[in-house]
């Protein structure tokens, strides 16, 4: 099977250096197999993009070397696909309408359990719907973090498949785009690693299949003596490109690679790339923000 993996971000403002780890690591990882890499613009949540911010990202990949070798799939134009597999769930009784608010839930630890909404249908606004989620833990290897497991129940409780506002939640539309790409192996950041077990569960629910997994440390920003999960604030200079793909290359663990131009250096960064050698670590300061 060939493999295909894919660099899947929000356009919620420019590229930074906590997406950029992101996107080099899918990159390296796609063309060291000689497969497919392929660019997913998740902009699903209507009220968070940022207008022009796609493009913006889309062009900033270019001047960093990474270019996508099919055509750009955005999730807004999925609409059809994502109520698909929601009917396809709701058919097999697996999803119910829930209107509780998080006051609601609060009495529970903020989990919902059971498969049953517990607060009484309000006729004056529309549910949620959510999924049930069966008393089971999901176990995977991940290809860098190694071995997870997760109960579903204890840890996430019955998550919402589609928002009271109509739009889709992430989880749905990540499996049904990466099955609708072909993704062999997700590669992506520390902050999506507790994602996957629901992820997981949902390609079970709807008979897809299961990708493997690589998650990659995240780049922070160390703020008076503060990590911060924000990347917000680490900007790319696009009009040299090649310092801030040497300080990713080392925060990724691998060697610095030599050459004096764009594409000399990520021939020779390919050359050298060894997953092994990216740390077992969820976070770390990116480097000169310390």
């Amino acid at each position: 099977m060939t493999y295909r993996g894919r660099f899947a971000p929000s356009p919620t403002g420019d590229l930074h250096a906590g997406s950029l780890v992101a996107a080099l690591g899918s990159w390296l990882r796609a063309r060291q197999s000689d497969g497919r890499w392929l660019l997913r613009v998740d902009d699903l949540d209507a009220p968070r993009v940022v207008p022009g911010s796609a493009p913006s990202i889309l062009s900033a990949l270019h001047d960093y070397g990474l270019q996508a070798d099919e055509p750009v799939l955005y999730q807004s134009q999925r609409e059809t696909a994502y109520l698909q597999a929601f009917e396809h769930l709701q058919q097999h009784g697996e999803v119910f309408a829930c209107w509780c608010s998080r006051s609601d839930l609060s009495a529970v630890d903020g989990l919902h359990h059971d498969g049953h909404c517990i607060t009484p249908p309000q006729d004056d606004r529309p549910p949620a719907w959510r999924i049930r989620v069966p008393d089971r833990t999901f176990a995977f290897e991940d290809l860098v973090q190694g071995s997870q497991r997760q109960n579903l129940r204890e840890s996430v409780g019955d998550f919402v498949l589609r928002r009271a506002d109509g739009c889709w939640s992430y989880h749905l539309a990540c499996v049904v785009d990466d099955a609708h790409q072909g993704v062999t192996e997700v590669v992506r950041g520390c902050d999506l690693l507790d994602s996957t077990p629901r992820q997981i569960f949902l390609q079970q629910q709807l008979d897809l299949p299961t990708p493997s997994y690589l998650h990659l440390p995240l780049a922070l920003r160390e703020d008076a003596g503060k990590l911060s999960k924000s990347t917000r604030d680490l900007p790319l200079d696009r009009t040299d490109p090649l310092p801030t793909l040497r300080h990713a290359l080392t925060f990724l663990g691998q060697p610095e690679p030599s050459g004096g131009d764009l594409r000399t250096l990520l021939q020779n960064a390919l050359a050298a790339f060894d997953p092994r050698r990216i740390p077992h670590r969820h976070s770390a300061p990116w480097p000169g923000t310390s």
